[in-house]
């Protein structure tokens, strides 16, 4: 047995340290024994032992001080966070943070009381998602972000004591963490070949989805980005646009809605393939203002403006130069043509992956990627660079040649 010292710190024989104490507060004994701190971190020098058995003594008295909660379950949890936990969230993250409530979680756990649930359960769920009901990865993520804001939510609203709390979210050992991702999940970059490209660039030429198409392709924007550009947000003279919206569907209606995030929020530059074509779209919009304009008044769609005022769908870039409004719905249709008749899975996102991959090749430093692309992490950017596309192959064939 290892011997005590008189502090209640004690090294333990595999080298690392514990305490214990034993306490009476407000007539109730508490008789504690632990070798980690309040972190889950061990303990590996008596100094940290004696500083962890301070803290874990002060935390009993503060809890056994603390007027006792009602307990409280997931489901009252939850509505409390949607009423005073998520203000300012973007419309897109509360619709799926409630679907993701009412069409699952509440069923499962919403009676449950927060405080009595495991780490166990919680990744057995997660692999039952993942592994027997084949849900994709990304997609089972989103249930583990739920589990860490619920708890977050009960942890800020003294619901779970630090302990338990520690044992869910922060704890590296013990914390809920996602499956073990399946050999064959698609989680790849789809870069479009230059063969591909040929295709969709013929494809698309002449059709009401052809401006979206060269925004993509020569822009990287996302397609709520390139909907919900106006005109007034291209800078001709300096070969810019600035990415201040997007377009969403909002309770059935089209809506033109603050972006997602705050570095979304950017100015990108376009090359002069793309400045050559805006130009003549934009003479095509000035011409059409003039020959076109009861035929415009007409098929105008009002829309909401990020400022919550009705505005007309023609000063969109995306509208037709008889004033109908193509929206991010416009792509679904030639989506489907794409891959009937060229045999091409089509995702307006791929034009996307495509841009930023081909720029990575170019060798573009990644702040600079990172800041055309709208990212708010270097790590997200650097899945361009890791991505393998046809270019990038015949790169490394020639490394390997020279050898």
């Amino acid at each position: 047995m290892p011997k005590i010292n008189n502090s209640g710190v004690f090294q333990l024989p595999n080298g690392f340290w514990a305490f214990r104490f034993r306490i009476t507060v407000n007539g109730r004994i508490i008789d504690t024994r632990k070798t980690k701190d309040e972190f889950g971190n061990l303990l590996k020098t008596k100094q940290s032992a004696t500083k962890a058995r301070e803290t874990a003594i002060r935390t009993a008295h503060l809890n056994s001080n603390k007027k006792e909660k009602p307990r409280m379950t997931v489901k009252e949890v939850y509505k409390e966070y949607c009423q005073s936990g998520r203000t300012g969230k973007a419309y897109s993250t509360i619709k799926k943070q409630d679907s993701l409530w009412k069409n699952h979680l509440e069923s499962k756990f919403g009676k449950r009381f927060i405080d009595d649930i495991s780490v166990s359960e919680i990744t057995d769920y997660l692999s039952h998602l993942y592994y027997d009901e084949g849900r994709a990865f990304k997609y089972v993520e989103s249930f583990l972000k739920m589990f860490y804001l619920i708890f977050g939510q009960a942890y800020s609203r003294n619901y779970l004591d630090i302990e338990i709390y520690n044992t869910l979210c922060v704890n590296k050992s013990t914390k809920i963490s996602m499956p073990k991702m399946k050999i064959d999940e698609d989680t790849d970059i789809v870069v479009f070949n230059q063969s591909e490209l040929d295709s969709l660039d013929s494809y698309f030429k002449g059709t009401n989805a052809e401006t979206a198409y060269m925004l993509g392709r020569y822009c990287g924007m996302r397609i709520n980005e390139c909907y919900g550009l106006k005109w007034n947000d291209i800078d001709f003279e300096n070969n810019s646009i600035r990415i201040e919206r997007q377009m969403q569907y909002q309770e059935g209606l089209i809506k033109l809605v603050p972006l997602k995030t705050r570095n979304a929020k950017r100015t990108i530059f376009m090359n002069e393939k793309l400045k050559e074509y805006l130009l003549k779209a934009y003479e095509q919009y000035q011409q059409a203002e003039k020959t076109l304009t009861a035929q415009r008044k007409q098929n105008q769609t009002m829309i909401v403006n990020t400022n919550g005022n009705l505005t007309a769908s023609v000063i969109l870039v995306n509208t037709l130069p008889n004033g109908k409004i193509q929206t991010v719905n416009s792509m679904k249709y030639h989506a489907r043509m794409i891959k009937q008749t060229l045999g091409i899975s089509f995702k307006f996102h791929y034009l996307r992956h495509t841009y930023g991959t081909r720029l990575a090749e170019l060798n573009t430093p990644t702040h600079l990627l990172c800041k055309q692309m709208g990212h708010g992490s270097g790590r997200v950017t650097e899945q361009y660079y890791l991505a393998i596309s046809k270019n990038g192959i015949d790169i490394l064939k020639d490394k390997i040649d020279s050898l």
